[in-house]
């Protein structure tokens, strides 16, 4: 797969996760103090793919910058995740198909930060 593959396939992917996760929500009765766990994961899940839209028209310096920033919001996707899913609620097997793509996605982007942040090193090294 070559680059421009690659930023479709995960311009698709993050889309999609996005989607599930606004579908999931929309599906999901959410007593009142469930409320903020639904603002903060539709937040959350949709900024990730976002930031990695943003990132494909950047500097290699504001590249690396909104990476970091997608993983966070990836990271953070996990945690609004994982409670709704140990308050069991919505859909079991949404929920557990929601949390196996968010872990993908966050070693996905780990690689890409991980990868930015080695060739930052080996170009400080060179100067």
């Amino acid at each position: 797969m070559d680059k421009d593959e690659f930023i479709e396939f995960t311009r698709k992917r993050l889309l999609l996760f996005s989607f599930n996760c606004i579908s999931f929500l929309s599906k999901t009765y959410l007593k009142h103090e469930h409320i903020v766990l639904k603002l903060q994961l539709s937040k959350c899940s949709t900024a990730i793919g976002a930031n990695f839209i943003e990132a494909q028209a950047t500097s290699y310096k504001e590249f690396t910058h909104k990476m970091r920033i997608a993983l966070r919001e990836a990271n953070e996707s996990k945690y609004w995740l994982t409670i709704i899913h140990n308050l069991n609620l919505g859909d079991a097997n949404v929920r557990s198909e929601l949390l196996k793509e968010i872990n993908e996605i966050r070693n996905l982007l780990g690689s890409i930060v991980s990868n930015c942040n080695q060739n930052i090193k080996k170009n400080a090294q060179k100067t």
